[in-house]
């Protein structure tokens, strides 16, 4: 199976949770498909578990990814209980032992081996502390320059600012655009990441004069994609598309 091109016009993509059109989602495969291809950044999702270890995985528990093999909530349970978790392949075999749910660390290190730009959705709340200790953990990396952090929690976003006043942090959102939010993402000096559904070339235009990037999220249509290009979107956020 391959990626799907499209006439992207400069406009930055995103693999979503790696390249998951093609390997399982938040996995090492995954991030390693995308580096080996032209995307500009690798987007993923961090939870802390109850030890305090950085890993990489969409939902707070194991149920869907395993396909209910494993039924486990990682933000309370310890790493030793995640990491000996092999999960299914997309054909729903088992026969990889490379298919894990991975430490932030090796996220990173693919990111770096593979010159990408890290896109790091922060799930759930994390208290301040956590929001320090992930930075303290990159920098370590030596990578933190190449992080964009993105969040559905509004305060997860201000904090990591607080940290990082030259990092992008995106705010995460579904929901319409109104001058609310443009105001709060003005005042706090944080960027936009949207549904791409509700993205149109006026509201984009009107972003940007705000000083406001756009990243969408997660279109899978080679038309809408090329659509959002013609907006004047500034990345574009994907599962296949390239």
């Amino acid at each position: 199976m391959k990626s799907i091109k499209i006439n992207s016009n400069g406009v930055k993509m995103i693999a979503h949770r790696g390249l998951s059109g093609i390997e399982r989602e938040n996995t090492c495969p995954a991030f390693v498909a995308a580096g080996n291809r032209s995307y500009f950044g690798i987007e993923t999702d961090v939870h802390v578990t109850r030890d305090g270890k950085f890993i990489i995985i969409h939902d707070e528990t194991t149920e869907r990814i395993s396909l209910a093999e494993y039924n486990i909530n990682v933000e309370e349970s310890d790493y030793s209980e995640v990491e000996k978790i092999v999960l299914p392949d997309l054909d729903n075999t088992t026969d990889r032992k490379d298919i894990r749910i991975p430490l932030l660390s090796e996220y990173i290190k693919i990111c770096k081996k593979y010159e990408k730009t890290c896109v790091l959705e922060i799930k759930n709340h994390f208290e301040e502390k956590y929001i320090e200790k992930l930075i303290d953990e990159i920098k370590e990396l030596e990578y933190i320059d190449n992080v964009i952090f993105i969040s559905f929690d509004f305060e997860n976003c201000v904090n990591v600012r607080k940290f990082l006043p030259e990092n992008d942090v995106q705010f995460l959102t579904s929901k319409e655009i109104t001058n609310e939010l443009i105001e709060k993402l003005c005042a706090n000096n944080l960027n936009l990441d949207i549904y791409h559904k509700q993205l149109t070339a006026e509201n984009i235009e009107y972003l940007h004069s705000k000083g406001i990037k756009v990243n969408c999220w997660t279109c899978d249509d080679k038309e809408d994609a090329e659509k959002l290009v013609s907006y004047g979107v500034d990345f574009i956020t994907s599962n296949i598309l390239e």
